[in-house]
């Protein structure tokens, strides 16, 4: 039998963790009473309670390890759960958080330019999916298709995503998954860090990010930083159609997408033997153009030289900074945690544009055509406890308020103020050590409270005189929901079984109920329904994976009811020569599945293959037999893995080959186009070095290696026939002190 190494010790109530060398051995110091923990990646564990005057070695009895890390991730949910580390993102770098997952099954990247990207899970996305820093629900302006998520990815130590809904944990707006993303590292050292230099040769983006941390005794800190900047992205293509002009593209740059990217954040913590507590402080910043032909006919008399210089940001562009603060504490007494959660993040959103008249609006005074000024307050609390010795119990509550000021001669929503309050209940009973049930359920309480606006320039009534129209009238609405979820986990030789169904909900968005203007990035006039219903999902899903010392396989199916589903709906009126869109509601069905196979061929030699597909269908209403908007074509990718020995060049590496197949997507909404299908190699390679006890990692990307000319169905892009970026070489260069 071969020794396991690499097994995870924790020092319980400390927050303490190391790992063992290849000789099985390790060193950790303390103080007080703990309880020593080995995780041998297996779901039993292996204890003794030790005092801090014990200094001889440990020795425990001897573990046969037949479980793995992911064995124990997927028996701590019903639900389907991926997660992954900081190396993870750092292999998987992209241009936004988003593009660095996209690899993961399931998971979409809404594409805006090369530099932002909005999550999808399983096809939804905007504000029925959401993301949580630190357990915080993450709020910016996600309702918008051109609006980007507001995190640094480079500080991000953890994720792990719910593929899946998760109201009852989360409340409204959690029907399509959940993102979570922790800022958990805590620093060993009284002073350590890392730097990495990257660079991006589709967009040229030159960027760099540091983090310092250190801990004395029971205190610990992080400081990190990053700073980027990119120029026009290139596409493989001279030239575009927007209606009927052919618009030339200089050196096939998509002229004004450039941008850069600030983020700071600082994180203070408190680690005792019953108490912790975690201080997060982090301001994200960002400044980028849109395509400047793709905001109206009007820029063909623009004064603005587009061509100037490729790294420039003209008019349009818009500006964003998120601010957040976040404490996470938790005390725990015998058996019971109890854990509590306050956050207050504003996000402030600008965009501007040329000021030019439309219809009767003249010509605005300035370029502020949008401003958002969004404050959210955010508490929480959450308290587990064991009953039995089989069965476990967690409840909690949280409430978050909201109020959204808007700004700017361009009207899309109205100033709003929202407050949710949520409580909930979840067990789980261990029938035996491979088998788990689990229920729960939740309540909820929505109230949106919209204030009304009217426009600042007169049009002509029924009657033909001038009048300042109103565009939202003063609304308040109160919405309820009860949810629940039930689940079991099974787990018999190499084969392991979830399942869970449930019904989750989502309160409408006041742009859903009160939204009544022309939007002018994407050239429609939206209207919205102050009638509409809280929006409700009923849904059901598996996986099934079967594993044994060389293959892993893995089955994800899905099913989504939705008696409900608010969509925008495309009418045959047209205003000021845009087509007219009415939010309505309709039954919808969506189903699929994601699969996931792992061959390790040899120790240094592994196949992989990820597929996901999604089939969704409105059943009622205008669009009935139609899909839904941004529904993702099915995809399959294809890899080839190799791991080179310790000698060879360095202390570790990998080699990996790519080879990705996306299906056409025939099943549309207009005024959506046809997408057809196509293939794409990539290659990635990296190799890391240790010098003593620092060491030094690079990595190199290749996306796009053929340079072929494709379109994503789910890009913002993706209206006015806009390819997706040509060959882009990225380099990654790392130090860890």
């Amino acid at each position: 039998m071969k020794f396991c190494y690499s097994i995870l010790i924790f020092l319980l109530c400390t927050q303490l963790a190391a790992h063992s060398v290849e000789s099985g051995e390790f060193s950790q110091s303390f103080s007080g009473q703990s309880r020593l923990s080995l995780h041998p990646q297996h779901p039993d564990t292996i204890g003794r309670t030790i005092q801090d005057e014990d200094t001889n070695p440990i020795e425990l009895d001897e573990v046969i390890v037949r479980g793995d890390r992911m064995r124990n991730i997927q028996m701590k949910s019903a639900q389907n759960i991926v997660r992954v580390d900081k190396s993870y993102i750092e292999d998987n770098f992209s241009g936004s958080l988003m593009q660095s997952l996209e690899k993961i099954p399931g998971i979409r990247a809404m594409t805006i330019g090369s530099g932002q990207s909005k999550p999808a899970i399983r096809g939804l996305g905007f504000n029925r999916m959401i993301v949580t820093e630190n357990g915080i629900k993450h709020e910016g302006q996600q309702w918008g298709e051109d609006h980007g998520l507001e995190i640094d990815q480079f500080s991000v130590d953890e994720i792990e995503i719910v593929k899946g809904p998760g109201s009852l944990l989360y409340g409204s707006d959690a029907i399509g998954g959940v993102i979570q993303l922790r800022n958990n590292y805590i620093p060993t050292e009284q002073a350590e860090g890392n730097i990495n230099l990257y660079g991006r040769s589709n967009n040229e983006s030159m960027g760099v990010s540091g983090q310092v941390g250190g801990r004395i005794n029971k205190w610990y800190y992080k400081i990190n930083a990053t700073y980027m900047d990119y120029a026009d992205y290139k596409v493989p293509t001279d030239s575009i159609q927007y209606y009927s002009y052919y618009i030339q593209l200089k050196n096939r740059r998509l002229r004004n997408t450039a941008g850069r990217d600030r983020n700071a954040g600082f994180t203070l913590g408190y680690l005792g033997e019953n108490f912790r507590s975690h201080l997060l402080v982090s301001n994200i910043n960002s400044r980028s153009g849109f395509f400047a032909d793709a905001h109206g006919l009007e820029v063909r008399l623009s004064d603005i030289n587009y061509d100037r210089s490729s790294r420039d940001i003209d008019l349009p562009y818009h500006s964003v900074n998120h601010f957040k603060l976040i404490n996470n504490s938790a005390w725990r007494i015998g058996n019971i945690t109890w854990e509590g959660n306050i956050a207050f993040q504003n996000n402030r959103r600008k965009e501007f544009s040329e000021p030019v008249s439309h219809g009767y609006m003249p010509v605005p005074p300035d370029a502020l055509e949008r401003q958002f000024d969004k404050n959210t307050y955010t508490a929480s609390t959450l308290l587990r406890m064991p009953v039995k010795d089989r069965l476990s119990l967690q409840g909690g509550l949280s409430i978050e308020h909201q109020h959204n000021k808007r700004d700017g001669w361009g009207f899309v929503i109205p100033d709003f103020r929202t407050t949710s309050m949520g409580v909930f209940v979840y067990g789980r009973y261990h029938i035996s050590d491979n088998l788990i049930i689990s229920s729960g359920a939740r309540a909820d309480k929505v109230k949106v409270h919209i204030d009304s606006y009217r426009d600042w320039y007169q049009t002509p009534d029924e009657q033909g005189s001038p009048v300042y129209k109103e565009r939202a009238a003063d609304l308040q609405k109160s919405f309820d929901s009860f949810t629940w979820s039930a689940g079991l986990n099974y787990q018999q030789g190499r084969w392991m079984l979830k399942a869970n169904i449930g019904k989750s909900f989502r309160a409408p968005t006041p742009k859903e109920l009160g939204s009544d203007g022309v939007n002018y990035h994407i050239f429609r006039y939206e209207k919205g329904d102050n009638s509409l219903r809280a929006e409700e999902s009923y849904q059901a899903d598996m996986g099934i994976r079967w594993q044994n010392s060389v293959l892993t396989i893995q089955l994800e199916p899905f099913l989504n009811y939705f008696p409900n589903y608010i969509y925008l709906n495309p009418t045959p009126e047209y205003y000021e020569g845009l087509q007219m869109y009415h939010y309505a509601q309709a039954r919808v069905i969506r189903y699929g599945f994601e699969t996931d196979v792992h061959l390790q061929l040899t120790r240094q030699l592994s196949l992989m293959m990820q597929s996901e597909y999604l089939y969704a269908e409105q059943l009622s209403g205008d669009k009935k037999g139609y899909s839904l908007p941004f529904s993702p074509p099915w995809s399959a990718n294809f890899s080839i893995g190799y791991r080179p020995g310790k000698g060879f060049l360095g202390t570790e590496g990998d080699i990996v080959l790519e080879y990705r197949v996306t299906g056409a997507q025939n099943r549309i909404v207009p005024p959506e186009e046809k997408t057809e299908g196509y293939q794409l190699l990539n290659l990635s390679l990296g190799r890391s070095w240790d010098i003593k006890d620092n060491s030094i990692k690079l990595r190199l990307q290749v996306q796009n290696l053929l340079n072929k000319r494709y379109y994503d169905h789910t890009g913002f892009y993706r209206l006015i026939d806009v390819p997706e970026p040509g060959r882009n070489v990225s380099v990654m260069l790392g130090f860890s002190f």
